[in-house]
């Protein structure tokens, strides 16, 4: 049985879709930009800052469904800059001990709201 989570501790959606989803004990995001949830802006700075707020919305919406960072499994990162690859690469590194989750990283032409990153997790409970 299926359960959407919810939180407002991470942006709400912005379409027609759920911040996760939960399937047995898997979870999956939908992917989540750097917007600030109080205020619903994108986060002041670079890549660096954007990513740590996305890692924050993350981390929301996972703790919402029983889960947490170091549940990840796999995770898929959109860039709009390769270029920006290490200095994402510094930061994500930052969020994990040990062993790390499967990941794919891909650029794309833009993501919403003029976002540099947005990055989607699976994990488990």
């Amino acid at each position: 049985m299926r359960k959407i989570v919810a939180t407002t501790k991470a942006p709400a959606a912005i379409g027609p879709y759920a911040q996760a989803n939960i399937l047995g004990n898997m979870v999956f995001t939908s992917g989540q930009i750097p917007l600030v949830p109080e205020t619903g802006e994108m986060v002041s700075g670079g890549i660096e800052e954007q990513t740590k707020q996305v890692f924050a919305n993350l981390k929301a919406v996972l703790e919402e469904a029983g889960s947490g960072l170091d549940k990840i499994i796999k995770t898929t990162c959109f860039l709009q800059n390769m270029g920006d690859f290490a200095a994402v690469n510094e930061v994500y590194g930052s969020y994990f001990e040990g062993e790390y989750p499967s990941r794919s990283a891909v650029e794309v032409a833009k993501l919403p709201k003029g976002a540099l990153i947005e990055i989607e997790v699976i994990a488990y409970i």
